[in-house]
């Protein structure tokens, strides 16, 4: 990650674990990782293979329970609720998905950090990382949630939300405190994640994620069997996924890994502000992203109209799948990278991160293919509405592009994110917002829907593409294979040659 401008002529710095290093060039120590024999170098890269195998098969069906288990609820919570008390529930949900990035990227910079640490043997370390994510984020959802209190006696819901109904009136202060009050609990619970995806335990992790999506739709299902209240029916569906988490981390930490138990002792200060500061790189990073990759429908709407703006967001709906995809395929080579470089096992990052690129762009490239040819009955299938018109070719060859691009980059981001550079991605998603907004206008008029959805494969290829392939080269050129010596996390939470030694 890029900390600062450099000087004009010097060369970049990059931010390690949390601080600003020299580059590899000057202090070739300062992102070391321990001395590994020849055997040790062949029985690490195993055990990394075989986690990331088990971490993106896990991650697919993990994900597949997750998107079942609502289509279970949907129709016994509708029945159930009523349309208007579930209308009701399903907008406080949507302010909810508002605020995901609430823990301010620190789950990420933790993740970033613990990877390397997990490499180098430095449990005392990663302890007090661990303690100060908790703590942190634990301060914050108090603090929110004293807010939330406040605002769920001050706040009209009811006719915030249009409630018509005065039954269903009575429930919206009780659905809004549940809902918000889940998410809130959630934001710390949901370090255990990347706690375990850090230890390369992604497996166990989605599998835990599973039975939090499957313990809600059976708690839904038995509410609704035994005839609860409305609002018990809500609080089943929205307050499983945190109790989950929670057994999760009793079990983590109670009984798996006690030496990485979060105690008040091992909290440092100096800590919190190195994660708080990578993770708000983080944060403005999925911010900057998530404007680019969500602007479509406005521009879409002031340009051609709402009626295309509609059908425009069906369309993609259909290749945000493949998105989810390539997002689930690459999300274990996070830890998996960060572990490897921290070792200097460079030449597994080269291979792996050529692979995961052959292997993400063909497995997005079928289903791609598909919806150019087929596009169109998929469509009529599913929507079944006279209002969604004929979608033309071109329109779903451009957007099959656009996915096979993001395919492609999502290995080289991951190895940007395992060390926490993220400068050249900011650079790449800045840029891509500055082309695409007065590209898309101009296309949209001259060619519509078609035209913006080849303006975002253009601007994505010319401006994040090329981020991609240039951050991946400076995150390696940055790490030397085999390096063969160590360092230690200090009281103050930074980076610090340990001792140096000739190279085996």
């Amino acid at each position: 990650m890029v900390d600062r401008p450099p000087a004009a002529g010097a060369a970049p710095t990059v931010l390690v674990g949390g601080t600003t290093a020299a580059t590899p060039s000057e202090v070739p120590t300062a992102t070391a990782g321990p001395e590994l024999h020849e055997g040790d170098t062949s029985m690490a890269r195993r055990s990394r293979g075989r986690a990331l195998v088990a971490g993106i098969a896990s991650s697919l069906a993990g994900k597949a329970v997750g998107l079942v288990a609502p289509l279970l609820i949907t129709p016994i919570a509708f029945g159930y609720l009523g349309a208007e008390r579930y209308g009701m529930w399903m907008a406080i949900t949507s302010l909810t998905a508002m605020a995901l990035f609430a823990d301010f990227g620190l789950g990420n910079g933790l993740l970033t950090r613990l990877s390397r640490l997990y490499a180098t043997g430095e449990r005392r370390a990663a302890a007090r990382e661990i303690a100060s994510a908790y703590a942190v984020l634990g301060a914050l959802a108090v603090a929110l949630l004293l807010v939330l209190l406040v605002a769920v006696r001050l706040v009209p819901w009811s006719a915030l939300l249009n409630v018509a109904d005065p039954v269903v009136a009575r429930d919206a202060r009780a659905v809004v405190l549940l809902c918000f009050g889940a998410f809130l609990v959630n934001i710390p619970l949901a370090l255990i994640q990347r706690v375990q995806y850090a230890h390369q335990q992604v497996a166990q992790s989605n599998l835990w994620q599973a039975a939090g999506s499957l313990g809600s739709a059976g708690l839904v299902v038995a509410a609704v069997a035994t005839d609860a209240s409305p609002a018990l029916v809500i609080a089943a569906a929205v307050l499983a996924v945190p109790l989950m988490n929670l057994a999760n981390s009793i079990c983590y930490f109670g009984w798996q890994q006690p030496a990485f138990r979060p105690r008040v002792k091992d909290v440092r200060a100096p800590v919190a502000r190195g994660l708080l500061r990578l993770g708000s790189r983080f944060f403005g990073l999925s911010l900057l992203s998530s404007i680019a990759l969500n602007l479509d429908g406005f521009l879409v709407g002031r340009v051609l109209g709402l009626h295309a703006a509609a059908n425009y967001a069906v369309i993609l709906r259909m290749f945000a799948v493949l998105a989810l995809f390539v997002t689930l395929v690459n999300l274990p080579l996070w830890p998996a990278n960060g572990e490897a470089l921290a070792r200097g096992d460079v030449g597994w990052v080269r291979r792996s991160t050529r692979r995961m690129v052959y292997l993400s762009a063909a497995a997005v490239t079928l289903p791609a293919l598909c919806l150019v040819l087929s596009g169109n009955d998929i469509l009529q299938f599913w929507v079944r509405s006279d209002d969604l018109e004929q979608v033309p070719t071109p329109l779903f060859a451009a957007l099959a592009v656009w996915s096979i691009l993001v395919a492609v980059a999502a290995p080289l981001f991951m190895v940007q994110n395992s060390i926490g550079l993220l400068g050249p991605q900011f650079v790449g998603w800045a840029a891509c917002l500055v082309v695409a907004v007065p590209l898309k206008i101009l296309l949209a008029g001259r060619g519509g829907l078609s035209g913006v959805a080849l303006a975002s494969a253009l601007s994505y290829g010319v401006t994040v593409l090329p981020a991609a392939v240039v951050g991946y080269r400076k995150a390696l050129a940055s790490v030397p294979a085999k390096r063969s010596n160590s360092i230690e996390m200090e009281h103050d939470g930074e980076y610090t040659p340990r001792h140096r030694r000739s190279p085996a």
